[in-house]
C-alpha cells in the first residue's frame, strides 16, 4: 500500500491527516490499597479485554480509513488523468472552434457586405417600382398632353384635320378607361374640340395634289407656239372627165371633141396656177401673237421652259399641303401665265390643263383653324393641382 503514488493535492493531506492513531492507554490511576489477590485480578481482566478489544478495533479502524484513502488517491489519479485527456480534447475542440469562428466571422463580414448591396439594391428596386408605378394617372395626362400638344401644332402648321381628330378620340377613348370624376371637365373640353373640327368645311387637298399631279405629268407633252408645224398642203381637186357612154369599156377615156387647143391651155395654165398659189400660201403663214419672243424659242429653252412650268405646279402642291395660300395662289398664277404665253392655247391638251389649273385654283384654302387650347388647358389645370 505504501508504492501508490503520493499526490500533491489538499484534498489528499486532508484525508490523510484524518487518519485515526491508536489511542495511548493511560495508565492505571492509583487504586486503593491492594486487597487480596483474587479480587485484583478479577478486576484487571475486564479492562485487559477492553483493552484489547478497543485496540482491535482501533487497528481495524485504521485498517479501513487507509483503505479508503487508497481507493480515494486511485479515483482521485483516475479523475485527475480524465481530466488531462479532457482538458487536451477541450483545447484541441477550442482550437478548432476558435478556427471555426474565425471562418464564420469572414463568412459572417461577407454576408454583411451582402446584405448591405441586396439592401441598396432593393432600396434602389422600391424606388425604381415607386417610379414607374408613381401614379397611373399622372402618366396618362402626361401622355394624353403630349399627345394634344403634338395634334395641335399638326393641325395650325399643316391643317392635318384627321391626325387632330383620332389624338382627341385617342385621348377620350384612354380617359374613358378610369373612373375618376375629376376627368369629366377634361373629357368636355375634349368633346368640345371633337364638335369644333368636325364642323370645319372639307377641302380636298388629296384631290387638289392629284389634279396638280396630273397636270405636272402633262406639261412634256403640250404643244408650245414655237413647236407649231405648218399644215399640209390640200390636193388640188382634178376635174371629173366625162364617162363614156354606156356600154363603152371604164377604162377607155375620150377626150371631148369640141375642145380646142386654146382651151386645153387655158385649162393647163388655171391648173398650175391654182397649185402654185396653193404652195405659197403654205410657206407664208400670218399669224397675230401677244409675244413674239414665244416664238424664237430654241430647243434649248423650250426644255428650261418646261422644266420652270413643273419647278411652279410643285411649288403649289408643296404650298397646298403645307396650307401656305399665299404662295399657292401666286405659284398657280404664274403657271398659267406661262400656259397662255408659250404654249398653244388652241390645242385641246392645253385647254384642258388650263381648266384643270382654274378648278384647282377656285378651291377655298383660306379656312381658320382652331387651336386645342381648351383640352390642353383643361389637362395642364388638373396637373397643378396639388
Amino acid at each position: 500500500m505504501n508504492d501508490l503514488p503520493t499526490l500533491p493535492n489538499s484534498s489528499s493531506g486532508q484525508q490523510s491527516s484524518q487518519t485515526v492513531e491508536p489511542t495511548p492507554v493511560p495508565p492505571a490511576a492509583p487504586g486503593p490499597a491492594p486487597r487480596e489477590p483474587g479480587m485484583a485480578g478479577a478486576f484487571q481482566r475486564p479492562l485487559t479485554i477492553a483493552v484489547i478489544v478497543l485496540g482491535i478495533l482501533l487497528a481495524a479502524q485504521t485498517w479501513s480509513s487507509h483503505k479508503r484513502v487508497s481507493s480515494l488517491r486511485e479515483e482521485m489519479a483516475r479523475r485527475l488523468q480524465a481530466g488531462d485527456n479532457s482538458n487536451s480534447q477541450t483545447g484541441q475542440l477550442v482550437r478548432a472552434t476558435q478556427e471555426t469562428t474565425k471562418e464564420l466571422q469572414i463568412k459572417v463580414g461577407l454576408l454583411e457586405s451582402r446584405q448591405q448591396e441586396a439592401q441598396s439594391q432593393q432600396l434602389a428596386l422600391e424606388q425604381l417600382y415607386q417610379d414607374l408605378s408613381k401614379n397611373r394617372d399622372e402618366w396618362a395626362l402626361a401622355e394624353i398632353e403630349q399627345v394634344l400638344s403634338t395634334a395641335s401644332q399638326q393641325l395650325q402648321l399643316a391643317g392635318n384635320v384627321p391626325g387632330a381628330l383620332i389624338a382627341l378620340q385617342n385621348a377620350d377613348r384612354s380617359l374613358s378607361r378610369s373612373d375618376k370624376p375629376q376627368f369629366i371637365t377634361i373629357r368636355r373640353a375634349i368633346a368640345k374640340d371633337i364638335e369644333r373640327l368636325k364642323a370645319l368645311p372639307s377641302v380636298d387637298n388629296v384631290g387638289l395634289a392629284v389634279r396638280l399631279d396630273n397636270v405636272i405629268a402633262q406639261v412634256d407633252n403640250l404643244p408650245l407656239l414655237a413647236d407649231e408645224k405648218p399644215a399640209a398642203p390640200a390636193l388640188p381637186e382634178k376635174k371629173l372627165k366625162p364617162r363614156a357612154a354606156k356600154g363603152a369599156a371604164p377604162t377607155q377615156e375620150t377626150a371631148p371633141a369640141d375642145e380646142t387647143w386654146a382651151q386645153r391651155v387655158q385649162h393647163a395654165w388655171h391648173d398650175w396656177s391654182t397649185e402654185m398659189w396653193s404652195e405659197v400660201t403654205q410657206l407664208i403663214r400670218v399669224r397675230t401673237v401677244d409675244s413674239p419672243e414665244a416664238l424664237m424659242l430654241s430647243p434649248t429653252h423650250s426644255y428650261f421652259l418646261r422644266e420652270n412650268l413643273k419647278l411652279r405646279l410643285l411649288n403649289a402642291r408643296m404650298a397646298l399641303l403645307s396650307r401656305n395660300e399665299a404662295a399657292f395662289r401666286a405659284d398657280l398664277l404664274a403657271a398659267q401665265e406661262a400656259l397662255a404665253k408659250y404654249f398653244d392655247t388652241r390645242a385641246k391638251q392645253t385647254q384642258t390643263v388650263q381648266q384643270l389649273l382654274r378648278q384647282v385654283q377656285g378651291s377655298n384654302l383660306s379656312i381658320e383653324m382652331p387651336t386645342l387650347a381648351d383640352s390642353l388647358n383643361a389637362v395642364r389645370n388638373y396637373k397643378a393641382k396639388p
